[in-house]
């Protein structure tokens, strides 16, 4: 049975630009480090793997976001433009409590809107947004 979530992750070219982007979006960092071993190469199924990490946490403490540099071995595929209806990984979403200002934090970071930001019944503000690389992640601010 599971107890809890421990961490979404999420791999990119530029582990530093990613920080900064999540870091503005208001994760804090938790930690870096460099993920190599025997047992890391075990338990991915890439042995001789090297990559470098970065956690970072919500604000509640709750949530976390591995963010992911692979050194070795090269990156095999690329999902980062993938649209939302594409199968696999989707997006994380995040609650916050002003979308509009969250918005322009991020955009000198490379945070883009994909479609527009929408009222949902009066509950929520919602979008979905492609950050550094086009990592997408969703936002949501409760209205009331």
């Amino acid at each position: 049975m599971i107890t809890r979530m421990d961490n979404v992750g999420i791999v990119v070219e530029d582990l530093a630009a990613a920080v900064a982007f999540f870091q503005e979006l208001g994760l804090e960092p938790e930690g870096t480090g460099m993920v190599e071993g025997e047992w890391a190469g075990r338990v991915t199924g890439l042995p001789g793997q090297r990559v470098e990490i970065a956690m970072m946490r919500t604000p509640d403490g709750h949530g976390r976001l591995e963010l992911s540099r692979f050194l070795e071995p090269a990156v095999a595929a690329d999902h980062r433009r993938a649209p939302v209806n594409a199968l696999g990984y989707l997006r994380v979403m995040f609650a916050v409590d002003d979308l509009e200002a969250t918005i322009e934090r991020v955009r000198p970071l490379g945070g883009a809107v994909v479609g527009e930001v929408v009222n949902y019944e009066d509950v929520y503000l919602l979008c979905y947004l492609r950050g550094p690389e086009g990592v997408l992640i969703g936002l949501a601010q409760e209205l009331g």
